[in-house]
């Protein structure tokens, strides 16, 4: 049986195995079992086992479990509400200016966390209700606090570029700094977004109340005071990597104290609080290791039968420029999107793509950010994108899966943008590190 054979048979047996509704991480494995079985019977599970064991010894890797668990005791920590009132300062005073102050929270939670779902569901505790109370139209506010959410994915430090600096074998520091400027440029374009929106359209967003547009120098000093401690851990984790003073499993950890040290100033440290972010933490790197067993497993043994090569010649066999098989690429990720979950594209598609990027002459570097920025839209985009679920979990009961959509749909288009002029404009990204570099 030819690999072409195999690859088509191996997609379509995970398919069917996803549609009846079994986890992705026991598919992949199930399939990476069958077809060590197949290929070299029982003693070819051996090479399962050690691709499994090679990656869960990864030191690198023990960041993701430390910034989950910073995140869960940030959210519970109360920190958000305090950053929500701060930049009140900036944007109180404008149309459409809670929208912005959304964004600009979802920004300086993105540089302290790292991780998307508590970001999200933090923003839909405490942003919707004040924007729906304030008539702020419906859509918007959704669409504004889902895409802004998921900015932790491109600003460091971000789990997602973690695990994909892991598979491909670059920098974790490097891919850091490249997502900066993009990160920010997105943000910049969520609020010029927002603010052209609303001026054209001003029943969108009203004006808000006078307490708000009229603060006092007193008050506005006792809000921006809500600012300290955020930054204080964001100079703490990040500039300890930045600077090379610890790795980025080291700043995780550091991470961990400064989040409980900042719910100790806030008085919201308790011995229950600890105990459900630990719980919280297990539960989502449970579903993680999952997915990561599946997914090198499944990748380990297809690389052994040839399929590595199979699809690295197939990419640069096509009859396109080294740009257009990079946009090849870039489809191929939409697509897994849609079905897949973004740790197991990370551990599926890297792997391959990897390799033919560096062959093409591109900076892996540059290539993960791209990579990135795609999963960004992965976690906005129908029918199944999570950013809407965690949303959903925390919204009335009247907000509806669709209506979210509806919502996020201008936000994928800028995504789709912000996507092009990185790929046609590499400088975006690559600045940053080859100016720390001295390249």
């Amino acid at each position: 049986m030819g690999i072409g054979t195999i690859t088509i048979l191996m997609v379509v047996t995970l398919l069917i195995l996803m549609m009846t509704g079994m986890p992705l991480g026991i598919s992949t494995l199930v399939v990476s079992i069958g077809l060590t079985l197949l290929k070299f019977g029982p003693p070819g599970l051996f090479l399962v086992a050690s691709n499994v064991v090679e990656v869960l010894h990864n030191y690198s890797l023990v960041a993701v479990p430390l910034f989950v668990l910073m995140s869960s005791i940030l959210e519970r920590s109360g920190v958000a509400e305090d950053l929500f009132n701060a930049m009140s300062v900036i944007s109180g005073g404008i149309r459409g200016g809670v929208a912005v102050q959304t964004t600009l929270v979802s920004v300086i939670l993105a540089a302290m966390t790292g991780v998307i779902g508590g970001e999200i569901v933090m923003l839909g505790l405490i942003a919707l209700p004040q924007m729906m109370r304030l008539g702020y139209d419906r859509k918007l506010t959704m669409g504004t606090i889902c895409a802004s959410g998921i900015l932790a994915t491109l600003i460091p430090p971000s789990i997602v570029m973690i695990v994909f600096a892991f598979s491909a074998g670059i920098s974790i520091t490097d891919l850091f700094l490249a997502g900066v400027t993009p990160g920010l440029m997105y943000a910049f374009m969520f609020i010029l977004y927002i603010l052209i929106r609303c001026h054209l359209q001003p029943h969108l967003a009203p004006l808000p109340p006078d307490e708000l547009r009229n603060l006092t120098g007193k008050q506005k000093l006792h809000l921006l005071k809500g600012l300290i401690l955020p930054m204080i851990l964001i100079v703490w984790v990040m500039g300890s990597i930045y600077a090379g003073i610890a790795s980025v499993t080291e700043a995780a950890g550091v991470g961990v104290f400064g989040a409980i040290f900042t719910a100790f100033v806030r008085r919201r440290l308790s011995w229950k609080m600890i105990l459900d972010a630990v719980e919280r933490t297990m539960y989502t790197m449970g579903r993680i290791i999952w997915l990561i067993l599946g997914a090198v497993s499944l990748v380990g043994i297809y690389n052994v039968i040839g399929g590595t090569v199979f699809m690295k010649t197939l990419l640069t066999g096509l009859d396109l420029p080294p740009l257009g098989i990079v946009i090849v690429m870039m489809l191929i990720l939409m697509l897994l999107g849609t079905f897949m979950e973004w740790i197991a594209i990370v551990f599926i598609t890297v792997p391959i793509f990897a390799p033919v990027i560096v062959d093409l002459g591109f900076e892996p570097v540059w290539f993960g950010i791209l990579f990135v920025m795609n999963m960004q839209i992965y976690f906005l985009s129908p029918p199944f994108g999570p950013a809407a679920f965690w949303l959903k979990s925390v919204a009335p009961e009247d907000v509806t899966l669709q209506e979210i959509f509806m919502g996020v749909l201008p936000f994928i288009g800028l995504q789709v943008i912000g996507m092009f002029l990185v790929l046609f404009f590499p400088g975006i990204a690559m600045w940053l590190p080859n100016l720390i570099s001295g390249n």
